[in-house]
């Protein structure tokens, strides 16, 4: 198995999969820089990071980046930003938790950042 996600593809999920438990989480969690697993109210799992920048458009670039990286994985993230700042929040909706994609997306969107 080739552990750089970041040359995956995402899979578009129909909801007919469980969501990873802690275990497979923690597993994947070891193959991204740096990114946050969280619980919603409904105490389903959702990565998420914040990145910093310089200035406004620098952070507008980034998310102009990763929003050109979700649109060609067909996975799509929340995105919040503003001056000097982006937070992305990444989990697969149609589980409302976390599969493999939603590890891949954040893979490729830490390989952007350092390219």
């Amino acid at each position: 198995m080739d552990d750089d996600l970041s040359k995956k593809k995402c899979i578009p999920c129909e909801g007919n999969i469980p969501p990873f438990d802690y275990n497979e989480i923690h597993k994947y969690l070891k193959k991204v820089d740096d990114w946050e697993v969280k619980k919603n109210e409904e105490n389903n799992f959702f990565l998420i990071k914040e990145f910093k920048f310089e200035n406004f458009k620098e952070s507008q670039n980034f998310v102009n980046n990763v929003g050109d990286i979700a649109e060609n994985e067909g996975h799509h993230p929340d995105i919040h930003f503003g001056w000097g700042y982006a937070k992305i929040k990444i989990f697969t909706h149609a589980i409302n938790g976390l599969a493999e994609s939603d590890f891949i997306l954040a893979s490729k969107i830490d390989k952007a950042i350092n390219d």
